[in-house]
C-alpha cells in the first residue's frame, strides 16, 4: 500500500479554502499512486483554538457536506478538525477517516490536550482503529503520541501502521518530531506517517517535515521545512 503524509499552511478559520488545499494534495497524491493521505491537526480550520471553539459553524460532523470534496478524491483521507461537543459546550479535536469510496471508516477524538487546548476543547478516551487493504491502522493526534501507553496499546492491538495528525513548531518541535515518531515505529513495530503544518499556524510556526518511517524507525520519506507538499512511501 502506498501512503502519503501532507503538510500545508492553513488559512485561519477558512474551511472552504483549507478543504480546497487538502483536495488538491489528495488528488496529486492519488496521481502519484497513493491510496491514503493523512493531513495535519485541525487542518480544516487551522490551529486557531479560541476562534474555532467559539464558532459552532467551524465544528464539522463526519457527514458535513463541506467535506464532500475530500470524500470524492478517489483515495482514502485522514481528516482532522473540530467536531461538535461531547460535554455540551466545548468541541473535540476529531479525526475522520474516509475510504476511497467516501465511506466513513472510523472516528476518533484527541485524548491528551496540549496546554491552551485544555481551555477550549474536550478530551476523549477512545483509541482510533480501522482496517484497509488487509492492514490494521491506529490513529493519534499530536500530543497523544507522547504517551508511552499509546505505544503499548498499538503493539498489543496488532496494528501495522500508525497515522499521526500533528502540529510541531520550529522551536523544540523539530527535535520532538524527530525522536517521538521513529521511536513509536521501532517500539510498536509499525510503519508511521506524520502530517504536520508548515508556516504560520495560530501562535506557532509549523516546522513542516511531514514524514514516514519504517517499522524499525528508519526514515522512508521526509518533506522540507517550508513547502506545502506531501511525501509518499510504500508500506506493508
Amino acid at each position: 500500500m502506498r501512503v502519503a503524509a501532507a503538510q500545508f499552511t492553513c488559512a485561519p478559520t477558512d474551511v472552504r479554502v483549507n478543504i480546497g488545499q487538502m483536495v488538491r494534495l489528495a488528488e496529486q497524491a492519488g496521481a502519484d499512486s497513493a491510496e491514503l493521505i493523512v493531513f495535519p491537526e485541525l487542518a480544516v480550520t487551522g490551529y486557531e483554538l479560541a476562534a474555532t471553539a467559539a464558532d459552532e459553524r467551524l465544528w464539522l460532523r463526519a457527514d458535513d457536506p463541506r467535506l464532500d470534496p475530500l470524500r470524492t478524491t478517489g483515495i482514502a483521507t485522514v481528516v482532522n478538525c473540530a467536531a461538535p461537543a461531547l460535554d455540551g459546550h466545548r468541541p473535540v479535536i476529531a479525526t475522520y477517516v474516509y475510504s476511497a469510496a467516501g465511506d466513513l471508516l472510523t472516528t476518533c477524538h484527541k485524548q491528551h490536550l496540549f496546554e491552551e487546548e485544555q481551555r477550549f476543547f474536550t478530551s476523549a478516551d477512545k483509541d482510533g482503529r480501522f482496517e484497509l487493504q488487509g492492514l490494521r491502522f491506529s490513529l493519534a493526534t499530536c500530543f497523544d503520541n507522547h504517551f508511552p501507553d499509546l505505544v503499548d496499546r498499538i503493539a498489543d492491538d496488532g496494528c501495522d501502521v500508525h497515522l499521526a495528525s500533528a502540529l510541531y513548531g520550529t522551536g523544540r518541535g523539530i527535535a520532538e518530531r524527530a525522536s517521538i515518531y521513529p521511536g513509536i515505529a521501532d517500539r510498536a513495530d509499525v510503519y508511521v506517517a506524520l502530517a504536520n503544518h508548515v508556516g504560520p499556524a495560530g501562535p506557532v510556526t509549523g516546522c513542516g517535515r511531514a514524514a514516514l518511517w519504517d517499522t524499525d524507525g528508519t526514515l522512508l520519506a521526509e518533506a522540507d521545512e517550508q513547502t506545502p507538499m506531501f511525501v509518499v512511501a510504500d508500506i506493508g
